[in-house]
């Protein structure tokens, strides 16, 4: 016997590796030392930072993964995985600057994966940052036929002067929510228990996703819930280059606006969420309406349209949403910062 015949692929894993090389090769930025194939990627820190702060992140898609698989559609679940990373890094103030991947699967389908691929790279595009290297694990008899699971790591830099802890939020500080693309990456568990009760069996789930239901103006549901994630790094970016003091910033994950917001305020510090202002999109609505579920649990499981939050001095709203709508961003004002009451 030989590793083959367990399972594991040696040729069709290098045979992988030569056709994402070009894909990450399109990501390299200044800063990046020698290629992939190596035992770990090289990235030299950009030249000018006094203090410089390194700022990791990790992540990974959950479910949403299991949608995909089921449509057959893996071109932009990469996107997702950087997105997670980035978007949580982004919050510090730090700059992306690589990002690397790892991908566990049963048998290694070079079509598949390389799609996957595709979409981390182009994940990376827009964050800016490298993809630096990854490890994709060959692993029959722990993944059934057609799985594959996907974790993300992301690293940026800041200047310890310009790191965001929270100390700079101010009472009076206004949050300005941007809008998201659609459920993101949180929350596929409830949306899948929701399909399979429309359906009456995870195998019909298919069917379910190929049905246009008016909430969504005519798209189909299956390609609305694998929209990927937005990547806030333009956007940021755009608001920095603007002049924009900005004083804090939150991913809104799993835990909704509720648990996200707050981990962005200094001690004492509260907003409270003007919920009325903004409107929820359509598939939103259509999970609420479809799963029966609450409003409260609407609330601390999804964005609701909100996904990523900017805190700003209150003379400083007008030009952060002009900069942002200039990007077609949709920005809303959610709330005020006050002090918490004891």
């Amino acid at each position: 016997m030989d590793y083959r015949a367990a399972g594991v692929d040696l040729a069709g894993a290098r045979a992988f590796v030569e056709a994402i090389r070009p894909a990450v090769e399109r990501t390299r930025i200044p800063g990046v030392l020698g290629g992939i194939g190596g035992f770990g990627g090289y990235f030299q820190l950009p030249a000018g930072y006094r203090e410089p702060v390194l700022v990791a992140g990790t992540d990974g898609v959950g479910t949403k993964l299991k949608l995909a698989q089921l449509l057959n559609r893996h071109d932009t679940i990469g996107i997702d995985l950087v997105a997670m990373c980035v978007n949580d890094v982004l919050t510090s103030n730090a700059r992306p600057l690589f990002f690397l991947d790892y991908i566990a699967t049963g048998v290694l389908d070079r079509e598949t994966l390389a799609a996957v691929v595709q979409g981390i790279a182009e994940g990376c595009r827009q964050s800016g940052c490298a993809l630096l290297g990854g490890e994709t694990a060959e692993m029959p008899g722990f993944y059934g036929p057609g799985v594959y699971d996907l974790a993300g790591f992301c690293v940026g830099v800041v200047e310890r002067q310009e790191l965001l802890n929270g100390s700079q939020v101010q009472v009076g500080d206004v949050a300005i929510g941007l809008a998201s693309s659609g459920v993101h990456s949180n929350g596929y568990s409830l949306v899948r228990k929701i399909l399979t009760n429309l359906a009456g069996d995870e195998t019909q789930i298919p069917a379910v996703l190929a049905e246009t239901p008016p909430e969504l103006a005519g798209q189909r549901l299956g390609e609305v819930l694998l929209t990927p994630t937005v990547i806030y790094v333009p956007a940021v970016q755009a608001l920095r280059a603007a002049g924009v003091d900005i004083h804090g910033m939150a991913h809104i994950t799993g835990g909704g606006l509720p648990e996200n917001l707050p981990r962005c305020l200094g001690p004492h510090q509260h907003i409270e969420i003007q919920w009325q202002n903004w409107s929820w999109p359509g598939i939103f609505q259509w999970i609420a309406q479809q799963g029966h579920v609450p409003e409260a649990a609407m609330r601390e499981t999804f964005n609701l349209g909100i996904g990523y939050v900017v805190v700003v001095p209150p003379d400083q709203v007008t030009l952060a949403q002009a900069t942002l709508a200039r990007l077609g961003l949709e920005t809303y004002i959610i709330g005020e910062v006050t002090p918490q009451n004891p």
